[in-house]
């Protein structure tokens, strides 16, 4: 009898990644296809979609090859996909525009509008704070500025619908991917037809909504051929990168809080049903039918990190450069960092904040500067999870997963700061299995979401320190006072 296996696609930020593991949880291979991002003004960040797709396709042949298997021993592909992306679509399915993600600032001005005069409104039909990062409000600049692309689409997706697309010819969207869009109602799983006609576009020009556990069968034969599979498997829609991540590394039950750190980050926890803070400080992106996740996406994780290591000019690998902030005593000796330098989302929500080295003296050294940026993104994650556990309550137990999860410098960190035992799992590609769960699901090879628990190899839990707790307690409120005033400067 041949072994079956399952493959999680993850579309992300920086990097296309295919994973097939075990049905089990074991990673048998992965291969990751790096993305390029453009820049071409200040505030505006573009990606290829063509080019995308066309890493999909290369990784996933790559990694069944990697792994060794046959394609019909492949039972299923699931997605996973980085949340608010959009790309205006051509009358023969082909992309007009470049993809504006998540990054892109370009829609400052329209959501500052927006929130001004129906802010609160919009947040409680969807969910999801106003900010340039939605296609909600990128569809109101393009818009407003008459953007050619928008003028002449006949479409509008995001990188994964666009991929499906082009893999099945349909055009379907998951609900965690339609709530991340700012224009889905997660209580009535439709899409909001006074923020379609706010953005200028018709329900027609937007994808069918579907579940998670959506099957298509049928790819195209040749995009079949490219990719080494067997045409009839059935690929699984999946959700976003967010929700699946939580399910990938089984923060799945109330109190469980998961944290991700990799080129962003976000700290998450499932939920039954829609809860919407009445502060906007956290979003609700729906999941299923009846689970939603909350809580808060920072744009400054690891790519802040890189930007020190370039700006330092520093070419040692991560692992070495982020070992000299061992040098350095908690508190960076006084320097404190906050983080923004992309802006940031939650929990400030303020697109033109920027990032700030306080108590800077001349006796500082290297070692001070990456221990304080490591500490400026760790101090963020937490301001985000108390907002968090205002909505949500205290947190239970607390996983990480992300490339920063692969330092153990910075784990014990998040412990001593979160005072809270931190668990990770052996594995770093949570919501690669997260997808592939979810196809598994779909396929009627396990029988529900709740079971990924008994299949996720987990570490050894990294525990606080008490002592050092007691100083980053103090150290935080140092800087929850400077992230207060932000906006009055960067407005």
């Amino acid at each position: 009898m041949s072994s079956e296996f399952v493959m999680g696609l993850d579309i992300g930020t920086t990097s296309v990644k295919a994973c097939v593991f075990t049905l089990n949880g074991k990673l048998v291979a992965e291969v990751e296809k790096m993305n390029t991002s453009f820049y071409p003004h200040q505030g505006w960040v573009e990606q290829d979609p063509i080019e995308i797709e066309q890493a999909a396709i290369l990784a996933i042949r790559e990694v069944i090859d990697k792994a060794a298997i046959d394609k019909n021993e492949l039972v299923t592909i699931g997605f996973s996909a980085a949340m608010h992306s959009l790309v205006c679509i051509g009358e023969e399915g082909t992309p007009i525009s470049p993809a504006l993600i998540w990054a892109d600032g370009r829609s400052y001005e329209q959501a500052e509008k927006i929130i001004k005069t129906r802010g609160d409104k919009v947040y409680s039909q969807t969910g999801t704070p106003v900010h340039p990062m939605t296609p909600f409000v990128k569809l109101v600049w393009m818009k407003e500025t008459e953007y050619e692309p928008y003028r002449k689409a006949q479409y509008f997706m995001s990188i994964k619908e666009y991929l499906l697309q082009c893999w099945f010819g349909k055009r379907v969207i998951d609900y965690s991917m339609a709530s991340a869009t700012g224009l889905f109602n997660p209580e009535t799983h439709k899409w909001e037809q006074e923020l379609l006609e706010l953005a200028g576009i018709k329900e027609k020009q937007l994808s069918e909504i579907v579940p998670p556990t959506k099957t298509l069968i049928g790819i195209n034969q040749s995009k079949a051929a490219e990719m080494g599979i067997n045409p009839q498997m059935p690929f699984v829609v999946g959700a976003a990168d967010g929700q699946l991540a939580n399910l990938g590394i089984g923060a799945i039950l109330p109190g469980e809080v998961a944290v991700s750190v990799g080129t962003s980050g976000a700290i998450r926890q499932l939920t039954k049903g829609v809860r919407i803070s009445e502060s906007q400080e956290t979003f609700c992106y729906s999941f299923t039918e009846d689970t939603s996740i909350i809580g808060g996406p920072t744009n400054n994780g690891g790519v802040v990190l890189q930007w020190l290591k370039d700006l330092l000019e520093d070419d040692r690998s991560f692992t070495d450069f982020l070992a000299d902030a061992k040098k350095a005593a908690p508190g960076a000796d006084g320097i404190l960092f906050l983080p923004y330098l992309n802006g940031e989302r939650a929990p400030i929500w303020n697109q033109r904040a920027k990032g700030n080295f306080y108590g800077v003296s001349i006796t500082h050294k290297k070692e001070h500067f990456i221990r304080a940026v490591l500490e400026g993104i760790t101090f963020n994650l937490y301001q985000i999870g108390k907002a968090l556990e205002r909505l949500a309550g205290e947190p239970q137990k607390i996983y990480v997963n992300g490339g920063l999860a692969r330092s153990p410098l910075w784990l014990q960190m998040m412990a001593d700061i979160f005072e809270a035992e931190i668990y990770v799992s052996e594995s770093h590609h949570s919501a690669a299995w997260g997808a592939a769960w979810t196809a598994l699901v779909a396929i009627h090879k396990v029988e529900s979401f709740e079971d990924i628990k008994k299949n996720i190899p987990m570490g050894k839990a990294t525990l606080p320190n008490k002592d050092t707790s007691e100083i980053y307690k103090r150290i935080y409120q140092n800087y929850i006072e400077l992230a207060k005033d932000m906006k009055k400067y960067f407005r």
